[in-house]
């Protein structure tokens, strides 16, 4: 049975991520539908959707919905191949349904294999990819705000070649903005007087104070002053007309088009995917360790986007950047997600001119430390300390990965990564040696673990083939539950050919009937003899010692 929750248990911290959450959200999506090719709007409408309705039904406390940049290229493409963004609405509902279906057949447990250092390392990646793509916006080179996140952009450019880009367009009145959000953000929990006022988050602190600091400069006619195009920019309707035609409808006369269906196959799969891995990500930054219904969050995410493109919005997934956001605002339940939606859908209403005058560079103050936290090199060196080989190096690739190329990318790289160790490990643990350096006429055993599969066939192999001649073989299969049919061949084919051939008196313990692979009754007596030995020798282990 599940716990009913209280979303009004938590107002006030909720509250005050939920505005956090609404200042991070509104450029990105805004910039999200700039880089989809899709109307400006098209990306709020996917946001408040995402924050109000996916917001209520997921049961996940910490996840945050929106408009994703990891479909941005898919977006453009499918907009225009389809033809038209109508269309390609249909291909966003088509592709809520499959969401939807996916839930229902339980799809959403294979986030139950993603690996805690894949996880670990999308999130440092993600929050190196977050600081880097900030930094341009803090000196106030704002020409591509679009929410591109890949390390090869889409105007041609990338993570680096940006940065390097800045030094010619360095707007001083944006870094100062900068600076002092930084040092508001960074300083409001470490003065003991600020700490107690927790109704006023730092971020609004820092935006208000951007937007007083820009309009001094502007009435003041200095050359500081930040223009239109370094603000947010959202749509300012002046009539009704004008307000209704925001909102576009699906052309369902598609529904049949093949091209529709294959484009949202594609966003299901796509977008289902990082909601997973952004799902597992939002749990391990949970303080109380809650654990989400991956089903019920498939559900969730297919409801949306059916009403996101109804409405004309963008196809949504849970978003590492805003529930990162989220977290580290302090956020307690899912009432915060609801929270940035309804602000998000108030704000455009009501003040749209206002909140073209917060400076991008406040926002990019906010990400910056976002970045920080999910990139702390602590993660680095707890994972190095770990294990430096097994835990180290599949967060490390996953990591590069993420930076140098994109999410699902890294993710898939840190995946194969750790199978290929786990496929490893699995080899060595097939079997043991009792005796590890072994010569001409010793007893040799070899312990069969619980399970040992076609994988192992190469290093057991490998191990027969290196006996050498006159030696005595224990094959010892007692504690074994399954044999694969590779290995039991392998075993019969060494017993009777290189067996004899290398004079090797080899004696079979323990294999059951279904193996039909006979125990060896003749070489009873080796085994005893053996165990005898082996028993005495232990006994005057402490003897010889003094």
């Amino acid at each position: 049975m599940t716990k009913k929750i209280n979303l009004l248990a938590n107002l006030k911290s909720d509250f005050a991520s939920g505005l956090v959450v609404f200042l991070v959200a509104l450029p990105l999506c805004l910039g999200i539908a700039l880089a989809s090719g899709a109307p400006l709007f098209s990306g709020i409408i996917s946001g408040v959707i995402g924050g109000i309705i996916v917001g209520y039904l997921s049961t996940s406390h910490l996840s945050v919905s929106g408009p994703a940049a990891g479909l941005t290229a898919i977006v453009l493409t499918a907009i225009t191949d389809l033809g038209a963004f109508n269309i390609f609405l249909t291909a966003v509902f088509i592709a809520g349904l499959i969401q939807l279906l996916l839930g229902f057949l339980k799809a959403g447990s294979i986030s139950n294999f993603f690996p805690n250092n894949v996880i670990e390392g999308m999130l440092a990646g993600i929050g190196v990819i977050i600081f880097l793509k900030q930094i341009p916006h803090a000196f106030g080179y704002d020409k591509d705000f679009e929410g591109d996140e890949s390390f090869v952009q889409s105007d041609g450019q990338n993570t680096f070649t940006e940065l390097f880009s800045l030094l010619d367009h360095i707007q001083l009145g944006s870094f100062i903005i900068t600076a002092i959000s930084l040092t508001i953000l960074i300083g409001w929990n470490k003065i003991d007087f600020l700490k107690r006022i927790k109704l006023v988050p730092p971020a609004l602190v820092a935006v208000v104070v951007g937007i007083l600091i820009n309009e001094f400069f502007i009435r003041s006619g200095s050359s500081l002053a930040i223009s239109g195009e370094h603000l947010v920019t959202l749509p300012v309707p002046t009539s009704f007309e004008e307000f209704q035609n925001i909102f576009i409808l699906p052309d369902f006369s598609a529904f049949t088009n093949v091209k529709v269906w294959i484009v949202g196959a594609t966003i299901a799969v796509v977008a289902s995917i990082e909601t997973l891995l952004c799902i597992e990500a939002a749990d391990r930054m949970d303080v109380q360790k809650r654990y989400t219904d991956t089903n019920v969050e498939l559900k969730a995410q297919g409801i949306g986007n059916m009403v996101s493109s109804l409405l004309g919005g963008l196809p949504m997934t849970s978003v590492v950047v805003r529930t990162s956001a989220n977290s580290d605002a302090g956020a307690k339940s899912k009432m915060s997600a609801i929270l940035h939606g309804l602000l998000l859908l108030i704000s455009v209403l009501a003040i749209p001119a206002l909140l073209n005058k917060i400076p991008l560079a406040t926002l990019a103050a906010v990400l910056l430390l976002v970045g920080y936290k999910l990139a702390n090199p602590k993660t680095i060196k707890h994972f190095w300390k770990k294990d430096k080989i097994y835990q180290f190096i599949p967060f490390v690739l996953t990591f590069v990965a993420v930076v140098f190329t994109d999410l699902l990318k890294g993710v898939a790289l840190g995946m194969i990564v750790n199978i290929v160790f786990v496929l490893i490990g699995n080899s060595k643990r097939a079997y043991r040696f009792r005796k590890e350096e072994y010569k001409e006429g010793d007893v040799i055993h070899i312990d069969l673990a619980q399970e040992v599969s076609f994988l192992n066939k190469s290093a057991i192999k490998s191990t027969l083939n290196e006996i050498p001649e006159n030696s005595i073989v224990i094959i010892n299969a007692t504690d074994t539950v399954y044999i694969a049919h590779d290995i039991l061949d392998l075993i019969k084919e060494f017993k009777k050919i290189k067996a004899k051939e290398m004079n090797i008196n080899i004696t079979l313990v323990g294999f059951k009937k279904a193996y039909k692979l006979e125990n060896s009754e003749g070489n009873k007596n080796t085994v005893t003899i053996e165990h005898r030995y082996n028993v005495m020798k232990r006994k005057m282990e402490p003897v010889l010692k003094q």
